[in-house]
């Protein structure tokens, strides 16, 4: 027994043998012999050991239905031997012609899925009491081993996963909040479920594989599978709809939500404030699920409830202002990560560097550090981030490789940062978050064309033009022409006329020229 496959687990295994008959499968004997039909029509003619394949029946269900279609005139043995799982199956033509009205009513086709009660069952049986949880001290190490510092927020999310409430995370950009979050799931214990759910002759869709990572262990009931605490991860792509179940008219089933997929596990809002839709909107969607622990999804306009224990976690580069009382009564705990310290920084460059199996030179390190090392003590003074870490180890990968070396040496790392895209803005002082959008085109009028175009080239002026007794200037949309007659006048130049020309987007290419130009 340990931690991922206790006394509970065991339990549940015990439960999920798989059935033999009808009466324990808890599945209608026509929607199984539905089901046979749709493989037998799809593949002309078939094995049973690969209708065994597909649906994960028990051979003596198997039996049973085949012998039933085949009294019925809908499929026939045409090869095998005495062993049945050798036999042959083929479709006849009034099998043909029923499947049509069965597939085009359900066309789904694949493992068979359990009932609706079985699987409410087996997620109680699972869910009920999961929290307080006791965490055993080498999870938590194994869990945590590639994490350089932060100890403060290890020790909130752990807190999180005990009681299993949510959690807010926030600071600037490449901190590390999704990778630190993306750990939580591995501090849960797994959980059971289904691959799919049948409710009133219609398919549900449980188990994804994109999401859900399966265990070593399984049960003896294929239809449902182990798999390790869920981490499900939706970004600025996230939109209402996708926060609801959706019928899937090619597949025939029910295709759930993150909010249902996350169940026992860990749903990461990442990047929030910068959805598609209004994220209140989104937030509000959450509460009931958050709350209750349950969902639901409407079936034929029928509501069925599904489990929705999911632990909350919301990650934002913005101010925790972004959530509201009632929201952050559904994440309780907070983590702001700063920017590291430049040792920290460091040490993850080195661990990536190794992650890459790349050689290197010890002076590399003193170099990276002074990229961040503040300029009163020598240094570049640039914001130090986890992000630029990895990237710029990457990054030293390409670039030695392409100039044929064999170690990552200090010439190299100069290369790394002069091509990351970002070490080059700070470098220019350029912060890409206040870059204006827009740009303002205005004509100036005024006599003094030699004081004037030097005092707006100071104001921050990029492009600066003159005609006949005017100014052309570009600038950042802030600007009023108020605050502009106001500048001039300040330094002694009379203006006579200002007009506002055009207003258009501003692009970084330009901004990032006009730099390099000045």
């Amino acid at each position: 027994m340990n931690y991922y496959h206790d006394s509970k687990m065991e339990h549940i295994f015990e439960i999920l043998k798989q059935p033999k008959t009808f009466e324990e499968i808890q599945l209608s004997e026509s929607f199984v012999n539905d089901l046979m039909l749709k493989i037998i029509t799809s593949y002309g003619t078939v094995k049973t050991s690969t209708l065994y394949d597909i649906t994960c029946i028990h051979w003596d269900i198997l039996e049973m239905c085949l012998s039933k279609l085949e009294k019925e005139g809908l499929c026939a043995p045409v090869s095998g031997s005495f062993l049945f799982s050798s036999v042959q199956y083929s479709i006849s033509k009034k099998g043909r012609e029923k499947n049509r009205g069965i597939a085009e009513e359900n066309p789904y086709i694949g493992v068979a899925p359990v009932s609706y009660d079985n699987y409410y069952a087996i997620m109680e049986a699972q869910l009920k009491d999961r929290y307080p949880i006791e965490i055993p001290p080498e999870v938590v190490e194994s869990t945590f081993m590639d994490v350089v510092g932060v100890e403060y927020a290890k020790e909130s999310l752990i807190e999180s996963c005990i009681i299993g409430k949510g959690i807010f995370i926030y600071g600037p950009p490449g901190t590390g909040k999704t990778f630190l979050t993306g750990k939580m799931s591995d501090l849960l214990p797994p959980i059971v479920i289904p691959k799919f759910v049948e409710f009133g002759g219609k398919v549900i869709q449980i188990y994804d594989p994109d999401f859900h990572k399966m265990s070593p262990e399984q049960p003896e009931d294929t239809r449902w599978v182990k798999i390790h605490a869920p981490f499900v991860l939706t970004g600025s792509e996230l939109n209402l709809n996708k926060l609801e179940t959706n019928y899937d008219i090619t597949k025939g089933v029910y295709e759930t939500s993150p909010i249902i997929k996350a169940n026992g596990g860990i749903l990461l809002i990442d990047d929030l404030g910068r959805q598609r839709d209004d994220h209140e909107l989104i937030l509000n969607r959450l509460i009931v699920p958050m709350e209750n622990k349950r969902d639901v999804v409407y079936v034929r306009g029928i509501p069925v409830v599904v489990h929705s224990n999911f632990i909350p976690a919301f990650s934002t580069n913005l101010d925790i202002s972004i959530m509201d009382e009632a929201h952050l009564r559904r994440a309780p705990l907070h983590v702001f990560l700063k920017n590291p310290d430049n040792f920290e920084l460091a040490e993850v460059f080195r661990r990536n560097l190794e992650y890459l199996d790349e050689n290197y030179d010890e002076n590399i390190f003193e170099r990276f550090m002074n990229v961040y090392k503040r300029s009163n003590d020598g240094g570049e003074g640039l914001k130090p981030t986890f992000a630029h870490a990895r990237d710029v180890a990457q990054i030293c990968q390409a670039v030695r490789i392409n100039r044929g070396k064999d170690i990552i040496d200090v010439d190299v790392l100069e290369g790394a940062l002069e091509r990351h895209v970002l070490i080059v803005l700070q470098r220019m002082n350029i912060d890409i978050a206040q870059i204006s959008r827009k740009t303002r085109s205005f004509r100036v009028k005024t006599s003094q064309i030699k004081e004037a175009q030097e005092s707006l080239s100071e104001f921050g002026a990029t492009k600066i033009s003159h005609e006949a007794e005017a100014i052309i200037l570009d600038i950042d949309d802030n600007i009023t022409p108020v605050q502009l007659v106001e500048y001039l006048y300040k330094r002694n130049i009379n203006v006579d006329r200002i007009d506002l020309i055009a207003e258009s987007d501003k692009e970084l290419q330009s901004t990032i020229l006009e730099i390099h130009d000045i």
